[in-house]
């Protein structure tokens, strides 16, 4: 029989990884609390129809990578392929429409068909916010702002944020007559993929990373140069706001994120931790997406940011959150009566907040205080026959390496004593 694997595109976290998701995951909770945003958690599957009519069929997304199949009750259902669509379901579902302004934010799996690389899987982890019922050009730097502080809280302190504007819908239709009518002067130029793109997304050429695509893009007209007078002073107003923040920004011309629902402002992070594949996060305006999903016209902006890829970038950016020591005390027993005299003092030691540990193997002794440095813990424990005979434990220091014996009824004081000196110290 062979060995079954996890499927291609998936892994598995183990431990030592899922400490520094846990480190992530409470650097994400902490900034959005701080810009009072509530978690919202959808289900990992919806009707096909969400994603249908809010990423738009000629994309990537509907028409190659997303996960659907037919359930027993003959229904079209989806893996969800991203998050803000769910939202977007979850909040008219529900009437959270009713005060405004929303903010929320999610974290959780989401699923594409694509080639594997180097964080990119098909199944993979977002985060991201979505803020409702505000068309100020500060909710736009107020989301940005929030995306920076979650990638500098994940240890990436090499990061660019590239700023653009697509418009409006009627600005946009004037940018894409223009747009299509240049490509298709090249058309004979254009790379395979551009050519279907042309004729469904047009704008999605300017993804393109065919060389030959990219020299026709770098000359290609400009969407800022189609701006109507309220995307220019919304555009001129997010600027504004980052500037007044203090945040440096690039005007990348090109971004046009890769969804249909995204009007005015969009935007990308990257990190050259990442290598080539540098985004580490994306998102902007959609203030058609609500109304799109029989909604009432609600402005919204927001950002999805891939776990998996932030912690990459962290890791190779040096960043330690998630290595702190996983052991404040271990618990070291030389025989079964020492390890059952060491029952109720690893519970309380517990009970106070501690982390504590007991090898139940019982190991020879030098094994087992091995193990508890490697996990970084402070303070042993060690209790066997003379210490039972005595009514005594032996306290000792990992780092000194220095011993005290000390009676068995005064073991769990002197244990938080020990740690909660460290603490302050």
């Amino acid at each position: 029989m062979k060995n079954l694997t996890a499927p291609r595109g998936t892994y598995d976290i183990l431990p030592d990884d899922s400490r520094r998701w846990q480190a992530l995951e409470a650097v994400i909770d902490g900034v959005c609390a701080r810009y009072c945003y509530g978690e919202i958690r959808t289900p990992q599957f919806e009707s096909t129809e969400v994603f249908i009519r809010t990423i738009g069929e000629g994309t990537d997304i509907v028409d190659k990578e997303m996960y659907t199949f037919t359930d027993r009750g003959g229904r079209s259902i989806t893996l969800r392929p991203e998050l803000t669509a769910p939202v977007v379901r979850a909040v008219l579902e529900h009437s959270m429409l009713q005060s405004l302004p929303l903010k929320l934010y999610y974290r959780g799996p989401f699923f594409r068909y694509e080639r594997p690389q180097r964080g990119r899987f098909r199944q993979a982890h977002q985060v991201g916010v979505e803020c409702f019922g505000t068309a100020a050009p500060e909710a736009d730097a107020e989301v940005i702002a929030l995306a920076l502080d979650v990638v500098a809280g994940a240890g990436i302190r090499d990061r660019h944020l590239d700023l653009n504007s697509i418009g409006c819908p009627a600005c946009r239709s004037v940018y894409r007559k223009a747009l299509v009518e240049y490509f298709e002067k090249n058309i004979a130029t254009l790379s395979e993929q551009s050519r279907v793109r042309l004729q469904t997304n047009p704008m999605r050429i300017l993804d393109s990373k065919d060389e030959a695509d990219q020299r026709l893009i770098a000359t290609a007209p400009r969407v800022l140069d189609f701006l109507c007078a309220g995307c220019t002073a919304h555009f001129d107003g997010v600027k504004s706001s980052l500037r007044a923040m203090s945040i440096e920004f690039s005007i990348n011309p090109n971004i046009v994120r890769g969804l249909d629902y995204y009007t005015r402002t969009v935007f990308e992070i990257t990190s050259p931790a990442l290598g080539a594949q540098s985004a580490v996060a994306g998102g902007g305006r959609y203030d058609g997406l609500v109304e799109s999903m029989g909604g009432p016209p609600t402005p919204g902006v927001g950002f999805g940011m891939g776990m998996d890829r932030l912690i990459i970038a962290a890791h190779a950016a040096g960043s330690s959150a998630g290595d702190e020591r996983q052991l404040d005390v271990a618990f070291v027993a030389l025989d079964a009566a020492g390890l059952a005299a060491l029952v109720p003092l690893l519970y309380a030691t517990r009970t106070a907040g501690f982390r504590a540990d007991v090898d139940y193997t019982l190991r020879k002794m030098d094994k087992q205080l091995k193990g508890a440095a490697a996990r970084g813990a402070p303070l042993a424990v060690i209790v066997g026959s003379d210490e039972l005979s005595a009514g005594e434990a032996t306290i000792q220091d990992l780092v000194t390496r220095e011993r005290a014996r000390v009676a068995i009824a005064k073991v769990e004081d002197e244990i938080v004593r020990r740690l909660r000196h460290r603490e302050s110290a």
